[in-house]
């Protein structure tokens, strides 16, 4: 079995930013989240990061990160394009917006050659995630009628903010602890007497336990995962260019409902009691500054941490 991959979604980095040079730092020497990501997915034993990006910010990417992150980690490279579709396809006139995390890793396809985990790459998972996700791509496979896939799992109340309202996929769960549905709650927020969630913009709430599991995408994969987005690509665009020509986006999850769907797959839900970090409001950022110097000072992270 070859070595699973990490495979880093970042090619929305420059619009989030206004570009590289202005991704924010959030560790003592200037780190930024994504330093935190590789490092701890290293030490859990990954040898090698694919980031998927846009050839419009490969040359200032490759000098920002990956020429920090080579000194230690294989780096391999696939891009991600709008026009990247297949034989019979065009882009509609006035689209600019990528596909979504399933094209992505769609389009990385020739650098799939093993096992591999997909993250976001402004997102803090903690180590925990990755050491969890190395050891099931290490010691499982695909059965020959079946394919077997994972998700790292958070405590919701791990994953929330005090600042506003957050989305969020709620996992829903067989005994054997394989993922039957993830439900998408897109407002969630945290009160006095707990966390609720609304569906109708406010109007009505309801509780959600602290201790639910939400996914935060990040996802365990293998090659046969691949050929699958390639199969169901091309029907997601059959069916949504009719509906939203300028903003449909095919989505990891999408693809992995259908599978759960037509018993073609099982995913495991690997759980973490890590704290998520990230700044989805600009009020949250003194937190997590705070939270990763508390854990360079306990000797998690060395700083500068390459």
């Amino acid at each position: 079995m070859k070595k699973p991959i990490l495979v880093v979604l970042a090619a929305g980095m420059g619009s989030r930013y206004g570009g590289l040079k202005q991704m924010d730092p959030v560790g003592p020497s200037g780190e930024f989240i994504i330093d935190y990501s590789i490092y701890d997915a290293h030490r859990a034993g990954f040898e090698t990061v694919l980031f998927i990006i846009k050839h419009e910010i490969e040359q200032e990417f490759k000098e920002t990160v990956g020429s920090r992150v080579a000194k230690y980690m294989n780096v391999r490279y696939a891009f991600q394009q709008v026009d990247m579709l297949p034989e019979g396809y065009s882009v509609p006139e006035g689209r600019v917006k990528p596909w979504g995390t399933g094209h992505a890793v769609l389009c990385a396809e020739a650098e799939l050659d093993a096992p591999f985990v997909v993250i976001n790459s402004d997102d803090y998972y903690g180590p925990e995630a990755y050491q969890v996700a190395y050891d099931y791509l290490t010691t499982t496979e695909d059965d020959a009628d079946k394919c077997h896939y994972a998700m790292v799992g958070y405590l919701l109340k791990n994953t929330v903010t005090e600042n506003g309202s957050v989305a969020r996929g709620v996992c829903e769960l067989d005994a054997a602890g394989n993922l039957v549905a993830v439900v998408e709650n897109t407002q969630i927020e945290t009160y006095p007497g707990g966390i609720h969630t609304t569906f109708d913009g406010g109007k009505t709430w309801k509780d959600l336990d602290p201790n639910t599991l939400v996914s935060m995408n990040l996802w365990c994969y293998r090659p046969s995962f691949v050929a699958e987005l390639k199969r169901q690509f091309p029907e997601f665009l059959n069916r949504e260019l009719k509906a939203n020509p300028i903003k449909c986006e095919f989505f990891l999850p999408l693809t992995v409902t259908e599978m759960l769907r037509a018993g073609k797959a099982d995913v495991k839900v690997l759980s973490s009691t890590d704290k998520w970090y990230g700044v989805t409001y600009k009020e949250d950022r003194p937190g997590v500054v705070a939270a990763l110097a508390q854990k360079v000072n306990e000797g998690l992270y060395p700083t500068p941490i390459a």
